[in-house]
């Protein structure tokens, strides 16, 4: 799991979007519990998404991985390591976006609303910062005096 995304401590002049949808956490093949999310983009954090887990499942916390990779996501199988995505896919009737988390504690399975994330992702975080402007957004600067101390 990563540190809290941006949007958990919102700045006056950060740009940002969210979206509250309910997901499912796949427990076998026709078991699900409902589960509320947030995704959320700051475009001061212009190549990452935040996913939080909210209400009973809060404990859960955020996790942070590549906007690109939700947006791939969508088209095909895509991830290494602990966050993968897998398209709808019709053909076996599952119409949902799949995101699978891992963690030192296990994984979990989630079905995602596709129609409303690609929306989402088209409309809000692409209007904010457009795919391939992410790195024009980062001070580089400031970055490498970070990592340099």
């Amino acid at each position: 799991m990563s540190a809290p995304h941006p949007l958990s401590d919102p700045q006056p002049e950060a740009i940002s979007t969210d979206l509250e949808l309910d997901a499912q956490i796949v427990l076998g093949e026709h078991q699900s519990i409902a589960v509320p999310v947030r995704l959320g983009y700051c475009a001061d954090d212009p190549y990452a998404v935040a996913l939080e887990f909210l209400g009973q499942a809060s404990e859960a916390g955020v996790w942070q991985f590549s906007r690109d990779l939700l947006w791939e996501g969508l088209q095909k199988p895509t991830g290494l390591g602990d966050v993968r995505v897998w398209p709808p896919c019709p053909c076996h009737g599952r119409t949902e976006l799949r995101i699978m988390l891992q963690g030192d504690d296990g994984s979990v399975l989630l079905d995602l609303p596709a129609r409303q994330i690609r929306r989402w992702l088209r409309r809000d975080t692409f209007s904010l910062v457009p795919p391939g402007t992410e790195g024009t957004r980062i001070d580089w600067d400031t970055e490498l005096h970070t990592l340099t101390g």
